[in-house]
């Protein structure tokens, strides 16, 4: 019975990338964290917490500084997000969340909209942090434009950009080394990860996962102060079973991808030659395949 009773809450969120998110977000609901990541982002150096402005928009941060002349002259309206799983469709999301603030930003300035002359907006920012297991490269670009089904060559009327960035432990080091707290999360989920590969239960590894991170300085005060929370929270979203499956169908997609290049690159030789029959047989038998591989120094 007891087995089943632990089953059972670890299933209510199958989710695994929950705990990120909800991690993510509890760590830099501080201000003080918040300005550095902010200041490491948009390369500035503002000293005071309290002149930043901060809204949740769902579970996306948004904000601005008090005293930010340019912001409140059109400056940069910034929504931060993280991310656990990748997400191509993230633009959309953002047209949907700026057209809100928009809206709201509007109406809050009275803003003449129907008049000859131009308002002025404060310039939209989206960053979205991802934390999950595929491989992605530090910084990359996601547009709304991607999504249209487009038969021409016109520019769409509207388009909307997310810079996604990845904040997995190894990836943009010079973000992390002006973001103190960005790195001590990355490290943090690190560990978790490694240790729940090694252990043979999750609260084994969480155990030492936060004894490792408080006994080498990483996220230490915020581990002793929030440690039964962030353990009830990462066991009551967390399934190892659905962990393991998700990292071996991101092996076999990964495996997938490289073994169509592969096959790409075979055909383009074998045509190139004019091998034809070689390419015909290639496609039924993978030995001969292989050899074809090897033949072309394709490994």
């Amino acid at each position: 019975m007891r087995r089943q009773k632990k089953k059972s809450r670890h299933s209510k969120h199958p989710h695994n990338r929950q705990y990120k998110d909800r991690l993510w977000r509890m760590i830099f609901n501080n201000k003080e964290d918040l300005l550095q990541l902010y200041n490491a982002i948009n390369h500035t150096d503002y000293q005071n917490p309290d002149d930043l402005e901060v809204n949740t928009l769902e579970d996306v941060f948004y904000l601005s500084m008090k005293n930010d002349v340019s912001f409140l002259v059109g400056g940069t309206m910034n929504l931060y997000e993280h991310q656990s799983t990748f997400n191509p469709n993230m633009p959309l999301r953002e047209v949907f969340y700026f057209s809100r603030l928009y809206e709201g930003y509007v109406a809050d300035n009275n803003l003449m909209i129907y008049h000859e002359k131009r308002v002025r907006l404060p310039k939209p920012k989206y960053i979205v942090f991802y934390n999950g297991t595929k491989n992605q490269p530090d910084s990359m670009e996601l547009k709304l434009s991607d999504c249209f089904e487009n038969t021409d060559n016109e520019a769409p009327c509207l388009e909307c950009t997310a810079t996604m960035l990845n904040i997995n432990y190894g990836h943009n080091q010079e973000l992390m080394k002006h973001c103190r707290r960005l790195k001590e999360y990355s490290i943090f989920v690190q560990c978790v990860r490694e240790y729940i590969q090694s252990e043979s239960s999750v609260e084994d590894a969480l155990e030492k996962a936060i004894d490792t991170c408080i006994n080498q300085d990483v996220l230490a005060d915020f581990l002793k102060k929030h440690r039964a929370e962030v353990t009830n929270m990462i066991l009551t979203t967390y399934d190892k079973d659905l962990y393991e499956k998700t990292l071996k169908e991101d092996a076999r997609e990964e495996g997938r991808k490289e073994g169509m290049e592969y096959l790409n690159q075979l055909n383009k030789y074998l045509l190139k030659a004019k091998r034809y029959s070689d390419l015909e047989r290639a496609t039924e038998d993978i030995e001969y395949q292989k050899k074809l591989l090897k033949e072309f120094g394709i490994e």
